[in-house]
């Protein structure tokens, strides 16, 4: 298969079967993580060759450092939708590449890819199927699962790659160990509804384009954008509508519509968008995710799919809230929780995978050994048999989410968070960050090599909201930022500091103690967000700081502000993490609000997008949390 080096932009044969006019792509603004793990290849069906198709593929960082027993990580697949690119998956591709490796594709004549084949054939649904297969197995590694994740026409793509009921079998479906629909389409246009779309159709190019013309008058605010993103959305998501609406291509837009059209026969549709029999079909976890204000497919598609997979009561265990984590790892889990003020449907509840169950498990107390090593009897089993339990989750963002949710910067942290926790709680204990790290730190924090970028950070922020000060570790031997010059330099306003390292300081308290600095150990684990509790737990620590400080204050005639010190190792995720939390559940911030504040007293502020996803997650109000069956 041939390929090409990518260098982020297009010229020549790329564009030259393209109109010119409203259907040109912006070559120029693809972000730098898609240019870096880009290249162009052709790939060849049974009936088409697609000479130049964008394919994004990043391989996790540390694969090599992963135990690959009984199978490697599973490859993450992202699957556009009709008119759609790899770019709309950029937000939250940033949130994922680093739990596993990620795959996606601009399919022929979307976003970057050439539009070639002309051939309406090229199109049909049954093969774009076979070229998304074909695609993965060139990327899969041996043994590898694949987690599929679609957005709105993807959806559908993804169900008839991974449905053992799928008309278009093909090789890669005994691999696929998850199914993540975002506005997905439960059934295909109804014979009437299909006939007049057939009709539409068969209108020329040039016609076409002028009504998209005429559609898209008004730029970001035109009908054309606020058909996906809703009159509610923000100026950035109306932006990126416009961009994609101009990136789609009239003609490769008819031909992928005209390719998802059944043929009935009978009264029965044949080819086209998958219905009741495919959804029924699928043996993995999968999970639906729709928007509450998302007028292109309506979030009642969710009740249909979950009513053709038979889903209709709970079935699975329910999970002690007090740790939602399958029970087969001794790794922390990055899990969220419910705060008092999350609006909520059911119960949150998850399945046990038959291969994690007290029978078969290898448990271990040990920190560096793998949680989920295999026993002999397990070894013999092929990897595919240890495929996740079948399982249905579904959630509603509520609006503004539309069917740009995928990248709204509303919703898309929220979705990220989401998406990430079903990962690891109901596809594979694997894909948690906490799980990996225990194969990834081989040497202590404060190696030499930590030392330079310590000594970079700011010691201290400024004040947050009048009540905290974020701050790096302190350390016994450094001549400017240990206890005694600490005490010199911020006694007189710091009253408290609380570690949340998980290990033993690097300086001794009791030099903190002897300058009228109280000291408080609230231990926390590095890379992982804080879950529910820890965050609870932390907010009535701060509230029951601040009070004593005020019995102190009257007591021993303070004069002037007073603050409570937090910090981590250098005072940005973890310890950004629970200051945010302080400030929307005691401050009246709101969560962007809180976000702004702290980057705002400590410049770069929280740096990982997965801290920030679980933040938006937590604080989502009216997110629809509907039974886990």
């Amino acid at each position: 298969m041939a390929k090409e080096t990518y260098d982020g932009d297009i010229t020549g044969d790329a564009t030259s079967a393209k109109p010119i006019g409203i259907n040109e792509p912006d070559e120029d603004v693809d972000p730098g993580l898609l240019k870096k793990y880009s290249e162009f290849r052709s790939f060849t069906t049974s009936k088409h060759t697609y000479p130049k198709l964008r394919v994004f593929h990043r391989r996790h960082p540390q694969a090599e450092k992963l135990p690959t027993t009984p199978a490697p990580l599973p490859l993450l697949v992202f699957i556009h939708g009709l008119g759609g690119s790899t770019y709309q998956f950029h937000s939250l591709l940033t949130s994922l590449v680093n739990l596993a490796s990620c795959l996606s594709v601009d399919m022929p004549g979307c976003g970057l890819s050439k539009f070639s084949p002309t051939a309406w054939d090229a199109y049909k649904t049954e093969n774009l199927v076979e070229l998304l297969g074909n695609i993965i197995e060139e990327y899969r590694d041996e043994n590898q699962g694949v987690v599929l994740v679609g957005h709105s026409m993807g959806g559908s793509l993804g169900a008839l790659l991974a449905s053992h009921t799928s008309p278009y079998l093909h090789s890669i479906t005994e691999h696929v160990v998850g199914l993540l629909a975002i506005c997905p389409k439960a059934d295909p246009p109804s014979e009437t509804e299909a006939s007049k779309f057939r009709k539409l159709l068969w209108v020329p190019n040039i016609v076409f384009d002028t009504w998209r013309w005429y559609d898209q008058r008004g730029g970001a605010n035109s009908p054309s954008v606020i058909r996906f993103v809703g009159s509610d959305a923000d100026e950035e998501t109306k932006k990126l509508q416009e961009r994609f609406n101009r990136q789609s291509v009239t003609a490769v837009f008819r031909r992928m519509a005209s390719g998802m059209l059944p043929v009935y026969k009978n009264g029965l549709p044949i080819g086209g968008l998958p219905g009741r029999n495919v959804w029924a079909g699928l043996k993995c976890p999968v999970f639906l995710v729709a928007g509450d204000a998302d007028h292109i497919t309506k979030p009642e598609e969710l009740a249909k799919i979950a009513s053709f997979l038979d889903k209709s009561h709970p079935v699975q265990i329910e999970v002690n809230e007090d740790s939602k984590a399958i029970p087969d790892s001794g790794a922390p889990a990055n899990t969220f929780g419910k705060p008092a003020f999350l609006e909520t449907k059911g119960t949150l509840t998850t399945g046990v995978r038959p291969e994690l169950t007290e029978a078969n498990h290898n448990t271990s107390n040990e920190a560096n050994e793998d949680p989920s090593t295999p026993t002999e009897e397990q070894t013999k089993i092929p990897p595919q048999a240890l495929k996740p339990k079948s399982i249905l989750k579904t959630i509603i963002l509520p609006a503004p989410a539309s069917h740009a949710l995928l990248y709204m910067p509303s919703t898309v942290r929220i979705l990220a968070g989401l998406l990430s926790d079903f990962l690891e709680t109901q596809v594979s204990p694997r894909l948690s960050l906490g799980w990996q790290l225990q194969f990834l730190s081989t040497s202590g924090k404060w190696d030499v090599k930590n030392l330079a970028k310590w000594q970079a950070v700011t010691p201290v922020s400024l004040p947050i909201a009048g009540v905290l000060r974020a701050m790096k570790t302190l350390r016994e031997v450094d001549e400017s930022h240990c206890p005694e010059i600490f005490v010199q330099n911020w006694g007189a306003e710091v009253k408290d500091i609380v570690d949340i390292s998980h290990e033993s300081p690097v300086y001794d308290p009791r030099g903190l103690e002897k300058g009228g600095i109280h000291y408080t150990k609230f231990p926390t684990v590095s890379k992982i967000p804080p879950t529910s509790e820890e965050c609870s737990a932390f907010v009535s620590l701060i509230d029951r700081l601040r009070k004593d400080q005020q019995a102190r204050a009257k007591s021993e005639g303070w004069a002037g502000e007073h603050y409570i010190g937090v910090h981590c190792h250098y005072g940005f995720n973890r310890t950004g993490f629970f200051v945010v939390c302080y400030l929307v559940e005691r401050c009246g911030f709101t969560i962007q609000g809180a976000i702004d504040e702290f980057k705002k007293c400590r410049p770069q502020g929280i740096r990982h997008a997965h801290f920030l996803d679980q933040l938006f997650v937590r604080y989502c109000v009216g997110l629809r949390r509907e039974d886990t069956l």
